[in-house]
């Protein structure tokens, strides 16, 4: 089935049922000291920055929903997540002292950041926030 066709609610040519289309899964991935500006500020979209590190229980616990919203929202946001332990520079930058934090950027430029386990939801109004309408 093309892509371009999905939205047509198409059926099975078979027993005329509509065609159930599997919700394609997209993940966040790791940007570093070195990639963050190529991946986050000079992104043309909107991009959520999960600061974390693998020893943070709050961050295993926001994990699922961060790639939960990575798949809700991959036309519209670019979700990456950045180990605050291994990449020291960025997080000094951004001045990260509690994690999770989570880093909003919108053009290049950081426009809001929240700290914590938020759930889903409140994480998503936020996302909304900053996605770029044409």
């Amino acid at each position: 089935m093309p892509e371009n066709r999905l939205d047509q609610k198409p059926l099975c040519g078979k027993c005329r049922e509509p065609l159930i289309i599997p919700k394609q899964k997209v993940l966040p991935f790791e940007v570093t000291d070195q990639t963050f500006a190529r991946e986050v500020l000079t992104s043309e979209s909107s991009v959520l920055v999960d600061c974390w590190a693998p020893w943070c229980g709050p961050c295993r616990t926001l994990s699922p929903i961060i790639d939960e919203l990575a798949s809700d929202y991959a036309n519209g946001v670019k979700v990456v997540k950045l180990n605050v332990d291994e990449n020291p520079l960025t997080a000094s930058q951004y001045g990260i002292r509690s994690i999770p934090t989570m880093l909003f950027f919108k053009e290049g430029r950081m426009v809001n950041r929240v700290t914590g386990a938020l759930p889903k939801e409140e994480i998503e109004q936020h996302l909304l926030s900053i996605i770029k309408t044409n």
